[in-house]
Order: structure tokens, then C-alpha cells, then sequence
């Protein structure tokens, strides 16, 4: 089964953060409370309903942003994101990475790009980080993201799609996503859903 694979693929810690219940609960399945809806110019709708968070379809980007301070390494952040409707990213989290900030970008470019945003200028549909991989409509996917002194990865479904090592390079976001910093996740021009959002610090 699942959990035999991940096992000897050395991922069995992964498996176990992606599918225990520890960490602090982000998301209390009922309300915004803890978050603001980001000010993105022409953003959709954004509203808590059968215990997720709907990010409607805007003119660019829907999103929200935390509003508590947030560690700038040695955590994790797992969550489940699902697009809804649309043809591009559905799960754009941005994060402090000690300080700078990236963008863990799922589903973007036409609906396919994962990857890093931005990397020495590069964002994901440019730089090494970048990868494809198709998303079925309405279908949750299981996102762990993990951020070190050294590394930054990231794992949907349990397997890894990011492992980058920080070294001299310079990270930056994408200037449509810049109100989600420091930690915030959005949408472009797609309505997408997000739930069981934790923190997990690992220092």
C-alpha cells in the first residue's frame, strides 16, 4: 500500500506530517479568524464554507494573508488546496524564507507549472525548480511545504516536486503576489479551496 511506499522511498516522516494531527491549527474551519482577505486589486469573494476556505475567481489575484507573526525558518506548513474552477494556480503560498521571501507556486502557467517563484529572477515556468504536473478539478491535494536554514521543499501528495538548496541564491517574489507577504496563499483568475491548514515549527 501507500504507506509501505513512502516507507521505502524514505518518505515515511513525510507521509506521517501530511497525514497526523500536529502543529498549530491555522484554519479553525469556521471562520477567517487569524487571516485578512489580501487587498489584490479586483479580487473574488472570499468566504469559509463546508469547513474550507473559498478563494473566488478574480480579475488576477484572490487570496488571504496571515495576520500573526510568522517564523522565517524551521517550520512547516501543510494544508489541502483543491481548484475548483479555472485554468491556473489554485494554491499560491508565499512565505518568508529567514529575509527574503519566495512562492510555492501549484497549478500555474495554463494549470500545470510547480515550482518555486522566483528564484535569481527566474520565477517557476523559468528556473530549475519548475515542474509539470496535471490537477483534476475539484480534487483535494495534500501540500507540504518545509523551510530550513538550507533548503526549501516541498511535497503534494507525498511526493517530493521541490528540493533546493538555498545557497548564494538570491529569492524574490512575483510583484501580483507581494501583499501576501509574509505568509499568505492566493489564487489567479481561479476559484480554488483550501483546509486543514497547520504550522509546524521543527527547530
Amino acid at each position: 500500500g501507500i504507506r509501505d511506499l513512502v516507507r521505502s522511498r524514505g518518505l515515511g516522516d513525510v507521509y506521517k506530517r501530511q497525514n497526523n494531527d500536529s502543529g498549530e491549527n491555522l484554519f479553525n474551519g469556521a471562520s477567517l479568524d487569524g487571516w485578512e482577505v489580501t487587498d489584490f486589486d479586483g479580487h473574488g469573494r472570499v468566504f469559509v464554507s463546508d469547513s474550507a476556505i473559498v478563494l473566488e475567481k478574480g480579475a488576477k489575484c484572490t487570496g488571504i494573508r496571515r495576520l500573526e507573526d510568522f517564523p522565517k525558518t524551521d517550520y512547516e506548513v501543510t494544508l489541502e488546496a483543491k481548484r475548483v474552477d479555472g485554468y491556473d494556480f489554485f494554491c499560491g503560498m508565499t512565505f518568508p524564507v529567514k529575509d527574503e521571501f519566495c512562492s510555492l507556486i501549484v497549478g500555474g502557467w495554463g494549470g500545470t507549472v510547480v515550482g518555486l517563484s522566483s528564484i535569481d529572477g527566474l520565477d517557476a515556468s523559468e528556473n530549475f525548480t519548475g515542474k509539470m504536473k496535471r490537477f483534476r478539478e475539484d480534487e483535494w491535494y495534500r501540500i507540504l511545504l518545509r523551510v530550513t536554514e538550507t533548503k526549501i521543499e516541498a511535497y503534494i501528495n507525498n511526493v517530493s516536486v521541490v528540493d533546493f538548496d538555498l545557497g548564494e541564491h538570491k529569492l524574490s517574489v512575483r510583484s501580483e503576489v507581494r501583499p501576501s507577504r509574509p505568509f499568505g496563499i492566493a489564487t489567479w483568475k481561479t476559484t480554488g479551496a483550501l483546509r486543514r491548514i497547520k504550522l509546524q515549527k521543527t527547530d
